[in-house]
């Protein structure tokens, strides 16, 4: 089982009203091989929601013949920026990309190992939320400042899940599963403040 996680970053500055937005081309593919950045609509794209876990009704792409994975899960972090009169606000955006996700074999089980991996980019958008929360507009460096909080979450994200698969094996290691579904919640309720970004 493999998580893999594609982020993109969209920013949009204001100063002096003008508009300028752009997608990075900043894409992170962790585990298996990258498949490409999917289209989003409200069809191919699931936001995370604590209410509503995944099902293998989510993932629409056919299984990759090259890998021997279970299953794989494409989530992507998007953050918009914005700047006007020397005031920063942001949107962060944190889905599952239905159309690059894929199950090979559909056990609740191997599903819970998937729910894992979109449940940790939740607790990254989260950190991201509380780290930009933090952040102090410095208008001389404030690109370079965005840009190195972004990249430390994602490596650390992306240190996170290459951890996970490793510890439970792909989750063939039950009692690390276990384990780590433990920890997963745990910092969804320790980030739980920063919910809502």
């Amino acid at each position: 089982m493999t998580g893999t996680t594609q982020f993109g970053a969209c920013f949009a500055f204001t100063p002096l009203k003008i508009y300028m937005r752009f997608l990075s081309l900043l894409l992170l593919s962790i585990i298996i091989q990258q498949k490409g950045f999917a289209q989003q609509n409200s069809n191919s794209i699931l936001y995370w929601n604590k209410d509503k876990k995944l099902s293998w009704s989510d993932y629409l792409a056919t299984p990759d013949g090259e890998s021997d994975a279970a299953a794989s899960t494409t989530t992507q972090l998007n953050v918009e920026y914005e700047f006007s009169k020397d005031k920063f606000s942001f949107h962060i955006k944190s889905f599952f990309i239905k159309s690059s996700s894929w199950g090979r074999h559909k056990t609740e089980y191997i599903l819970s190992h998937e729910q894992g991996h979109f449940d940790i980019a939740e607790i990254f958008a989260r950190k991201l939320h509380k780290a930009l929360r933090e952040y102090v507009f410095n208008k001389k460096n404030f690109q370079n400042d965005l840009k190195n909080i972004y990249d430390g979450i994602v490596a650390a994200k992306t240190a996170m899940q290459d951890e996970y698969d490793r510890e439970t094996n792909h989750s063939i290691n039950k009692e690390k599963q276990n384990e780590w579904l433990i920890k997963i919640a745990e910092l969804l309720q320790t980030f739980e403040p920063w919910v809502s970004y």
